[in-house]
């Protein structure tokens, strides 16, 4: 796996938006205990901090020790430093494992043996994401342009199953029919563009050219969103969840 948010990890836990309750409330209806979950490639935290409210225990792994050392810490989450193909954990464990804008990033086969392993027959696993984010008709035309055009070349070829919403990855489970969600939030302008700055493309970018994209979208986007002190901002969701066939 690789790791490509080491060193944005400080941006991402302040600027990468949260998961709506609609998404989590959809998850645990489909779950009839909630003592173990285990949030893969938690980041910065935000899943494992939401799935602590509900299970007595959470488990949250990532491979960057910066993204760990800026999660927020609660009594009931454990975190580690692991891979997602290959973790310390118990067989059958877990009631819940969540993988948040990250699955496209592991190896699928190992990581899915690694899955079977440690979930309980009851258990289920859920993978999700979000698009690009909705303001308006000219910041999103402003975003689209630069996401697809400027820095383009820049995502890493594994961005292509985030691209097709998930629907092209391996999932070896017996799936169950999710909804799609649209989150909704109200960010001010420096929100947006911390954002937009925790974006791994645009730390490519920078790696390579010495200098940020994300400066000459400043000013089109001020324009483009307005003076109020708020800017409404909404990310469509998509999801995969599943369980494991009991014939297996």
């Amino acid at each position: 796996m690789k790791d490509n948010f080491s060193t944005q990890a400080d941006l991402y836990s302040r600027f990468r938006p949260d998961y709506c309750q609609q998404l989590y409330d959809f998850l645990l209806h489909l779950i009839p205990a909630k003592n173990t979950a285990w949030d893969c490639g938690t980041g910065n935290g935000q899943v494992a901090v939401k799935l602590s409210e509900y299970f007595e225990e959470v488990y949250a792994t990532d491979i960057s020790a910066n993204q760990i050392k800026n999660a927020k810490k609660k009594k009931n989450i454990f975190y580690s430093i692991q891979k997602a193909e290959k973790t310390s954990f118990a067989n059958h464990q877990f009631d819940l494992i969540t993988v948040a804008q990250a699955i496209h990033w592991f190896d699928f086969e190992k990581f899915y043996a690694e899955v079977k392993r440690t979930l309980k027959p009851s258990g289920i696993i859920a993978v999700f994401g979000y698009n690009l984010c909705k303001i308006n008709k000219e910041t999103d035309k402003i975003i689209h342009n630069f996401y697809k055009n400027i820095i383009g070349p820049y995502w890493d070829d594994e961005r292509k199953y985030f691209d097709k919403n998930y629907a092209t990855i391996p999932f070896p489970f017996e799936e169950i029919k999710s909804p799609r969600f649209n989150c909704e939030y109200e960010w001010n302008f420096e929100h947006l563009i911390g954002y937009l700055n925790t974006w791994s493309s645009v730390q490519h970018f920078i790696a390579k050219n010495h200098s940020n994209p994300v400066a000459q979208l400043i000013e089109p986007l001020k324009k483009a969103c307005g003076d109020e002190p708020e800017i409404k901002i909404s990310f469509p969701m998509f999801m995969r969840v599943g369980k494991i066939n009991p014939d297996e």
